[in-house]
């Protein structure tokens, strides 16, 4: 009877800490939306709108902080948090973008190889906190649309005395990323190019890249160019579901004060000196109304990477280059 007792009591907790994020139209759930602290950190929603919260979780957070594409922001109190959240749809003109039209015409398909490696020193330790973009300029007068993008990832060895070994067994991961496409405001990520929420799981089973298949989205590039970014969620189970996992640790300072530390998650994502150009920028996104920044020295910006002048994330595509009529 005390067994029971505990787990109806330990269940009737988490049932109380969950949040349900919802369309105020169509009663959906809006996937994968962020809920920003307003501190710098934060947490994701699942792909069912859902996470957890409570005071005793996050006794220092008085307000969230709510976005998501398509939608108006949720700025609500923490305390008395009901757990059903409504959010108002935003209709917004995409500039530049062919949205659900079929081009019946022949094209040829044209291929930016990915930047691979497996180096660890030369690789960005992915946190939540932080979205990744990388630009691309139109290289051509004709329509584009974009077919597939190649994220490189790395692998890592279990044993790291074999890491240079290519038969070597890999760590494994099961690691959830969000993927946005932007238009190019004067040189940095503007607006999105699709509303839709795009998701992929990967795992050590992707060898050197993963890729995404993205030609349903009916993504043309505009003629400024456009960005590709990426963000990790964090770890699923083996279904791809989302776990909810722990995004900052906990340190107690040496005055006694409790420092954040944002969770680094697996893969790793390698960086590279083989693009001219520096054409990756970065954004804390957990911070309200935060801008991009270019990855590059001087921008204030505290990086390894950048002391060894690697300035790039180098992800690949498949256009489909359609021909003149």
């Amino acid at each position: 009877m005390y067994k029971f007792l505990v787990l109806f009591l330990l269940i009737t907790s988490i049932a109380s800490a969950q949040i349900t994020i919802k369309d105020s139209i169509t009663n959906y759930p809006v996937s994968y939306a962020t809920i920003s602290f307003g501190n710098g950190n934060g947490i994701f929603a699942d792909d069912e709108g859902q996470f957890l919260f409570t005071k005793k979780l996050y006794p220092d957070i008085d307000s969230l902080f709510i976005s998501a594409l398509g939608f108006k922001d949720l700025n609500i109190a923490a305390q008395n948090l009901p757990q059903q959240l409504l959010m108002q749809p935003e209709v917004s003109e995409l500039d530049e973008v062919l949205i659900g039209v079929t081009l019946d015409r022949k094209f040829k398909e044209e291929k930016l190889k990915p930047s691979l490696d497996d180096d660890y020193y030369k690789c960005w330790l992915p946190t939540i906190e932080s979205e990744i973009a990388v630009y691309f300029p139109k290289t051509t007068t004709k329509d584009q649309k974009l077919s597939k993008v190649q994220f490189p990832i790395a692998l890592e060895s279990k044993d790291w005395e074999k890491r240079n070994r290519s038969n070597s067994e890999k760590k494994k991961f099961s690691t959830l990323f969000k993927v946005k496409f932007y238009t190019n405001n004067n040189g940095v990520p503007g607006k999105v190019l699709t509303y839709e929420t795009i998701v992929f799981r990967a795992t050590e089973k992707d060898g050197d890249a993963h890729q995404l298949d993205v030609d349903a989205y009916d993504i043309y590039i505009p003629k400024n160019g456009f960005f590709v970014s990426l963000q990790v969620l964090g770890y699923t189970d083996k279904a791809g579901k989302l776990l909810p996992n722990k995004k900052y640790k906990e340190i107690v300072s040496k005055t006694g004060g409790v420092v954040k530390i944002p969770t680094n998650f697996r893969p790793l994502l390698p960086f590279t000196e083989e693009v001219e150009t520096k054409n990756t920028y970065i954004k804390r996104v957990f911070i309200n109304g935060n801008n991009w920044v270019k990855f590059d020295k001087g921008n204030g910006l505290q990086s390894s990477l950048l002391k060894r002048d690697l300035f790039n994330y180098g992800i690949g595509l498949t256009y489909k280059t359609y021909k003149d009529e």
